[in-house]
């Protein structure tokens, strides 16, 4: 079976509702195919040209956008982002709780910096994978999903002893907003997804008519959908609001690939492309573990099992031994929590993409489709 009809087959068992699979190398598309529904229910056909809610693929453009401000001095990686950002300057750190329940909280350490944001060391959590924060955010006073208040969880380590994914990037875009004096958005589309051409990369308030419905599984092997659109609240989520399409977000990596330039537009230096790409997590740390507090979003999941995980400045997970389904040492690779997942093979200059809208994250179909189309490229 050569490569194609393998992933085929793969995404065929998968049962999935619906999928928008692409391999790309530096220079253009290899492989694109759409598969299935974009609405299961309604039975909407899905399309090369569907959007899907990117999720916390959306990190890796936030991080691009931050390092282009290190770049032109307006951003510092190693000073107390707390003089750019006031409500992390007093951020206390969380170590337990009392006998009545409420949260016992110390004062942090250490300040914590753009670096700690990007590597996500700075003690962030996310409610949704981490229990304690899940349980604080409850003792709590309530706060409205997307607001700025609801950011403001204490962490959960000092800064730069551990590694958490969480809302770390998040932080990193209102940094972003604050030094710039522009919206995200309007960052993104002067300086990163206008250049490179990336037209359908965009914040949105509600789900756009030619958007994938998010589906669950139901007890039949069938699907329904589930009215939900991530990201939105009173800032732009640097770290999971954004929606593109697979072409859209190839373009993303093929700059990638290709140090920082596309179709002759430079977005960022040669140097800072290679800062995008190195690990820069401590060799003690290991990084890409997520656990999970509420399993009807996210199930458990480690991505490079048997291996450490390095983590970059540009919003990178990074595989320091060949990948589990044959990705090069060095390769970068991440996801988005609707079952959306990505890889950068340098090494082999080869990319791609699978995007679908089912919850919760890391559907062992949606897993197996993914190493079957990380199997396709490596064929070519």
């Amino acid at each position: 079976m050569n490569g194609a009809m393998e992933f085929e087959a793969a995404l065929a068992a998968a049962n999935l509702p619906g999928a928008v699979a692409l391999v790309t190398d530096s220079t253009g598309t290899r492989y694109l195919r759409a598969f299935g529904m974009a609405d299961a229910v309604a039975g909407v056909p899905m399309r090369e040209d569907t959007l899907f809610q990117i999720a916390s693929m959306t990190k890796a453009l936030t991080s691009t956008a931050a390092l282009q401000l290190v770049e032109r001095g307006q951003l510092d990686l190693d000073a107390p982002i707390g003089a750019i950002l006031p409500d992390l300057a007093d951020l206390p750190v969380l170590e337990g709780f009392d006998e009545a329940g409420q949260p016992m909280l110390r004062a942090a350490r250490t300040p914590v910096t753009l670096r700690h944001l990007l590597l996500h060391t700075a003690g962030c959590g996310y409610t949704f994978m981490d229990e304690t924060l899940l349980r604080c955010a409850k003792a709590g006073p309530k706060t409205a999903p997307g607001s700025r208040e609801s950011l403001r969880l204490p962490l959960l380590f000092d800064p730069g002893t551990q590694w958490q994914y969480g809302t770390g990037t998040d932080w990193v875009g209102l940094a972003v907003e604050a030094v710039s004096g522009l919206s995200l958005q309007d960052w993104f589309d002067r300086e990163l997804t206008g250049p490179l051409g990336m037209t359908a990369t965009r914040f949105h308030a509600d789900l756009p008519a030619n958007a994938s419905q998010v589906h669950a599984r139901d007890a039949d092997r069938g699907f329904v959908t589930v009215p939900m659109v991530l990201g939105v609240g009173s800032y732009q989520s640097g770290g999971g609001g954004l929606s593109s399409t697979a072409t859209d977000y190839a373009r993303f990596l093929r700059m990638v690939l290709r140090g920082g330039e596309l179709d002759g537009v430079r977005v960022v230096s040669p140097e800072t492309a290679r800062l995008m790409r190195a690990d820069a997590l401590p060799a003690s740390l290991s990084a890409g573990v997520l656990t999970s507090a509420l399993p009807q979003l996210a199930t458990p999941f480690d991505p490079l099992p048997g291996q450490r995980g390095g983590w970059t400045l540009g919003g990178f997970l990074v595989n320091t031994e060949t990948g589990p389904a044959g990705r090069s040492p060095g390769s970068l690779h991440w996801a988005g929590i609707l079952n959306c997942y990505y890889w950068i093979d340098p090494a082999r200059d080869m990319a791609g993409v699978i995007l679908a809208q089912l919850a919760p994250f890391a559907d062992p179909g949606a897993l197996s489709a993914f190493a079957a189309l990380e199997r396709l490229a490596c064929a070519q």
